[in-house]
């Protein structure tokens, strides 16, 4: 059977699906060519053990949750302060609540990274890339906050999507309300 990327992808997604739906227990190669409604055996072709496959989903999810280039690299022509942040934050919160089974998918393999080294190890580096690539982002845009602020952003931002995609508090506060918060309180620290 001839490999290719389309086909590839497609698995991928369907990856994701199963992780999301079935958590990281259900995620099995035959669970992927069901979902993908492809014949048994595809999702072997191309993803050799469950490692391979995790960390093709990692590089996925990567693919799937990252921004636009043009809205990295040509950000609004705005004031570089605390609401330009929140507007990308904003934007962060649309991307995992947009696509609730790819942050499920993640969340569950985040979980996962707990009990399996490798998957720790895989999923650590796409963190800690996405985490750096943020801090050069800020700095060169000269956004408010420094390393410690945004670790803290990404750390509400997690508990945020980890409460909207779950089982939500009934707080009667809207998820744009608790970004502007977040922000507001967290760069506010970021101003003393």
């Amino acid at each position: 059977m001839a490999r290719n990327a389309d086909r590839r992808n497609s698995l991928m997604d369907a990856g994701i699906r199963v992780l999301a739906e079935a958590g990281a227990r259900g995620l099995t190669h035959r669970a992927v060519d069901v979902a993908a409604g492809v014949p048994t055996g595809t999702t072997s072709n191309y993803f050799a053990g469950r490692d391979d496959l995790i960390a093709a989903l990692v590089e996925r999810i990567e693919e799937r949750l990252t921004p636009d280039s043009d809205a990295v690299d040509s950000p609004p022509e705005r004031p570089r302060d605390r609401h330009l942040v929140e507007e990308f934050v904003r934007d962060v919160a649309r991307r995992l609540t947009g696509e609730p089974h790819v942050a499920l998918a993640l969340f569950e393999l985040r979980l996962e990274a707990t009990r399996r080294p490798t998957v720790a190890a895989t999923l650590s580096e796409w963190r800690q890339r996405a985490f750096e690539a943020d801090v050069r982002f800020h700095a060169a845009q000269g956004l408010p906050g420094g390393r410690t602020e945004i670790a803290l952003l990404h750390h509400a931002i997690d508990g945020l999507m980890l409460d909207r995609l779950t089982i939500p508090l009934d707080t009667g506060v809207s998820t744009e309300e608790a970004v502007a918060a977040l922000v507001d309180r967290i760069l506010r620290t970021a101003d003393v």
